[in-house]
């Protein structure tokens, strides 16, 4: 499905002021990008507005640092409400600038709020997206970044990743090609999840 080509200029030049550079281009250039192959994989049908709104996963994510709110749990939390709802009005606002139907519109604010993640087929597909964006593209950037953490944390935090994707979220991630330490981990964390509660949102 072609998407329109205004929406999607509009989005992308939003992306591209990201202060973090990667090759010359903003960090969040290539998250968009990475998020919609993933899409297009988990669910090829999907409509224009679950496509839409995976290019708008971490809409200017930069413009609201973690470092603005306090950095313990509750900070994190609120960090977090805000950024959703911040993240869903822009795209709302961007894409009807653009020309896009208010009611695509309001269906991309919807899935980028992550309001409802397990009834809503759309909204666990994104959140699927996302999970296997972080595990195909980030997770050996993070591992090097915590090298100091113990094997328990990280495994725990597989396992949060892994509790918080679906049934086809979860095929497509057992596909991925990863280093040998990390998919050791990353088994010892499917096995941790299938023990512990579902997690219903994403970092």
């Amino acid at each position: 499905m072609l998407l329109p080509p205004t929406a999607v200029a509009v989005l992308m030049a939003a992306h591209a002021a990201d202060p973090v550079r990667v090759d010359g281009r903003g960090a969040e250039e290539l998250y968009a990008e990475r998020t919609l192959a993933w899409i297009e994989r988990h669910t090829p049908d999907a409509g224009e507005a679950l496509r839409l709104a995976a290019l708008c996963q971490h809409l200017e994510r930069w413009s609201v640092p973690r470092s603005s709110y306090p950095l313990d749990k509750p900070g994190y939390l609120r960090w977090r409400k805000f950024l959703y709802a911040h993240q869903a009005e822009r795209a709302r606002e961007l894409l009807v600038g653009a020309g896009v139907a208010a009611e695509i519109a309001d269906r991309v604010a919807f899935l980028v709020a992550k309001n409802d993640l397990k009834g809503d087929a759309d909204s666990q597909a994104l959140e699927d997206a996302a999970c296997l964006v972080f595990l195909d593209g980030e997770i050996h950037a993070f591992a090097a970044a915590h090298a100091d953490y113990p094997a328990a944390k990280f495994v725990d935090i597989l396992a949060k990743t892994w509790r918080k994707m679906g049934a086809r979220g979860r095929e497509l991630a057992l596909t991925l090609a990863l280093p040998p330490g990390i998919s050791a981990l990353v088994a010892q964390a499917v096995e941790q999840a299938s023990t512990q509660p579902t997690v219903s949102r994403t970092t």
